[in-house]
């Protein structure tokens, strides 16, 4: 494909669904990280994602080298401030929070990263951020100041995906937080997959295959891991063959 933006829009039309890892380019997350790389050039993983709300210590460049030394996998930046940018990447993703009313993370933040990045080799791919609650506190709404879409209002969820979908967002991320306690409700998912023909990606509190099996079959078309696979990197390899056994014509009970 000649981007990476299309190639999740190939692998939508095609009803292949795709799986990311998260990396977060913490100082104390980057445990085994050589073993999740071998894990997942082995188990056919489709993207890197690499950031974090907040980082205590940043080892983004380094950890950016050994993902390229090690890996042909495509690596895309998933920012948490106008810092985590990094020409080593191959994509950005250039997050607006819709679900949040913040003009600095609306578009305040965009315009600050907008030049830098307009100069760079990344490939640039508008992504519309939706939190959705997932149970406990969450680092991103903090530090947005926002609150996130409360669970049981799917509607909610459904029209501000259709908004970014009219605004021409190329990627809509339905995100319940780091370590969520719930992850997005399947009901949410298959509203929005309903209604949006944008690429939808989830992620926050997927830990368990059979939770990623049940996401992707109610529309999501890529699921993204992190702190699970920080626990157990092994989780990997069941997750994986999960992902690549989906039956797009499945249906939820």
């Amino acid at each position: 494909m000649h981007s990476i933006a299309a190639s999740l829009e190939h692998h939508k039309a095609r009803g292949r669904k795709s799986l990311a890892v998260l990396v977060d380019p913490d100082s104390g997350k980057l445990t085994d990280l050589d073993h999740r790389i071998h894990l997942a050039n082995r188990c056919g993983v489709d993207y890197f994602f690499v950031g974090g709300s907040m980082l205590s210590e940043d080892h983004l460049g380094a950890c950016l080298t050994t993902l390229r030394s090690h890996s042909d996998i495509p690596v895309i930046l998933f920012p948490g401030n106008v810092y985590q940018v990094s020409d080593h990447a191959d994509a950005i993703l250039y997050l607006s929070l819709l679900s949040g009313r913040n003009p600095d993370y609306l578009i305040g933040k965009q315009v600050e990263a907008a030049m830098r990045l307009a100069e760079s080799a990344l490939e640039v791919i508008a992504t519309a951020y939706l939190l959705i609650e997932g149970g406990h506190s969450n680092t991103a709404a903090y530090l947005s100041q926002t609150q996130p879409i409360p669970r049981d209002k799917p509607e909610i969820a459904v029209a501000t995906a259709v908004a970014a979908q009219l605004l021409r967002f190329q990627w809509i991320y339905l995100e319940a937080g780091s370590g969520a306690q719930w992850p997005v409700p399947l009901e949410t998912v298959r509203a929005i997959a309903e209604r949006v023909q944008t690429p939808i990606i989830v992620g926050g509190g997927l830990r368990k295959p059979e939770q990623l099996e049940a996401c992707l079959v109610a529309g999501a078309d890529l699921v993204v891991v992190g702190n699970a696979l920080e626990r157990d990197p092994e989780l990997l390899r069941e997750m994986s063959a999960v992902v690549r056994s989906v039956d797009v014509g499945k249906k939820l009970p």
